[in-house]
């Protein structure tokens, strides 16, 4: 498992990270709690030191899971998880409802306050190592922002100071009032959005790259049958992306790649995770079973040539283009 340090914080994480939305149950179809504390030993198990968690995945069940499944082992762990998506209070903006509950944008300094304490009592925790703002606040000035995590970082309470869902634009803001040592955006062969601009600004300032749905929700893990059927609140079952169309593209996209996946004997998930890994420091992948995670942590010793990658590359351009 190759990885990297985080920013400027010296701390060491894994190339390969745990996902844990999914195991939150919500927009996922339901969840296995047995299966998710298994999956995230299993990844421990592989080399995965990195888990990633929100407040907002299952209305804070996922950051229970976690705190249950790395008791005994919270030394092995870098643990992120995040704050700004809130149903605490009615400040900041609506987003959307969660099993019930209205969501809010939200990152003024008295609720990162009150979230952070929430989220060490569900993790079992007395600190957490990178600590992101979830969604960005337009009601709130990013210096008082700022200012929480920092003052939450003097506490000993969080190591790391990290954003998401954020453009350069925000970044370059953040950073104007102290180090910000990560940010995670969605990335995959799908979505190269931040290559352009993002990228650059967070090499030219230490800043680690995190990029989020490594395999597009599961559409780049591999071949999907085409009878499959994706119920209950599955986020992918009202998705365009996995419509039979697209599922035939994802067939020749597959072929094409074939003798690289050979080549290197790994499965079509991990070379699409070390694909991604070319761009970013660490590769967010979900897994709801023991065999997913082990599977994602292969991928972190993959190296891939400067050919293949390009290569990969143009097979999505072929045969992937259509797919937004």
């Amino acid at each position: 498992m190759k990885s990297n340090v985080l920013g400027s914080s010296g701390i060491l994480c894994s190339s390969v990270g745990l996902g844990t939305w999914a195991m939150g149950g919500w927009m996922w179809g339901g969840n296995d709690d047995g299966a998710a504390i298994r999956s995230i030993h299993a990844a421990l198990d592989a080399g995965v030191n990195f888990i990633d968690t929100a407040p907002a995945y299952g209305l804070g069940h996922a950051e229970a899971l976690v705190g249950t499944a790395i008791q005994g082992r919270r030394d092995q762990v870098v643990l992120a998880t995040k704050c700004g998506l809130v149903w605490h209070t009615q400040r900041g903006t609506l987003f959307f409802n969660e099993e019930g509950k209205d969501v809010y944008r939200y990152l003024g300094k008295e609720s990162i306050a009150h979230e952070v304490e929430q989220s060490l009592a569900r993790l079992k925790t007395d600190y957490i190592d990178l600590y992101f703002t979830h969604w960005q606040d337009a009601t709130t000035p990013i210096a008082e922002t700022m200012e929480a995590l920092l003052s939450l970082k003097k506490q000993g309470k969080i190591r790391a100071i990290g954003i998401s869902n954020a453009d350069e634009a925000i970044l370059a803001e953040y950073l104007r009032y102290g180090p910000v040592d990560a940010i995670q955006e969605r990335y995959s062969l799908l979505d190269r959005g931040i290559e352009k601009d993002l990228i650059p600004l967070c090499r030219a300032n230490q800043v680690s790259v995190h990029g989020y749905s490594s395999l597009a929700l599961g559409l780049l893990a591999g071949p999907i049958d085409p009878a499959r059927v994706f119920g209950g609140d599955d986020q992918r079952k009202d998705n365009p992306r996995f419509s039979a169309e697209n599922r035939a593209h994802l067939v020749n996209f597959f072929a094409a790649v074939e003798p690289i996946r050979a080549y290197h004997g790994c499965s079509y998930g991990q070379l699409m995770i070390a694909w991604s890994l070319s761009n970013v420091d660490v590769a967010l992948c979900g897994a709801r079973t023991p065999a997913q995670a082990q599977d994602n942590a292969g991928a972190g010793a993959i190296a891939l040539t400067p050919a293949e990658l390009q290569a990969i590359a143009a097979a999505a351009q072929t045969h992937l283009h259509t797919i937004v």
